[in-house]
């Protein structure tokens, strides 16, 4: 059966960090639902790039649980994550039954606002660094960090290692090895 991800889209997303996780995903043979945290209709990210979600966040919830469940960053999109209790659910669920959790970049601060894997070694955006330490994460400056299920990375720059390591953890080593050479990626 094909692993399933849920990636949470919010106003102020970073289109990068969305987009190049949707499609490297997809390329990985994972079953992703993209999903407008207030509903279906077209999300402006963070550089004014329009992207239209799946499905809205409910909808999507119905056909839960996923494998993983990734929220891009975005300062605005991180802050509408946070204050979404249906995010923060969302989080401790997929958490408790030990599903992938993933965030980038600002996103990774949605961990902090919903208590999510405190005392886990983490990485953000280098301007999140002291938020991150302030709520009880072990902070690393590494470009993608895994600690048990909760994967997270720095920022745009980082985008396809991040998503490259979740194809490697839904689908293998060998998938994520097997997609790379016609993306022309070098890690």
């Amino acid at each position: 059966m094909a692993k399933r991800a849920l990636i949470i889209l919010a106003e102020g997303a970073e289109e990068m960090e969305t987009v190049i996780t949707v499609d490297v995903l997809r390329r990985g043979n994972v079953n992703v639902t993209l999903a407008g945290l207030a509903g279906k209709d077209t999300v402006l990210c963070s550089r004014n790039v329009k992207v239209v979600p799946d499905t809205d966040l409910s909808s999507a919830l119905k056909e839960a649980p996923f494998d993983a469940v990734i929220l891009p960053g975005g300062v605005k999109g991180a802050e509408a994550l946070s204050n979404a209790v249906i995010v923060g659910q969302t989080l401790r669920d997929h958490f408790a039954e030990g599903k992938l959790v993933a965030t980038l970049c600002a996103g990774s601060t949605v961990l902090v606002s919903h208590g999510i894997g405190k005392g886990k070694r983490v990485t953000s955006h280098p301007s999140f660094k002291m938020k991150m330490v302030a709520g009880g994460y072990d902070y690393s400056e590494d470009r993608v960090v895994v600690d048990g299920n909760v994967i997270t990375s720095r920022a745009p720059g980082t985008t396809f290692e991040f998503a490259l390591k979740l194809v490697e953890l839904l689908q293998g080593k060998e998938r994520a090895d097997a997609i790379m050479p016609p993306m022309l990626i070098k890690l």
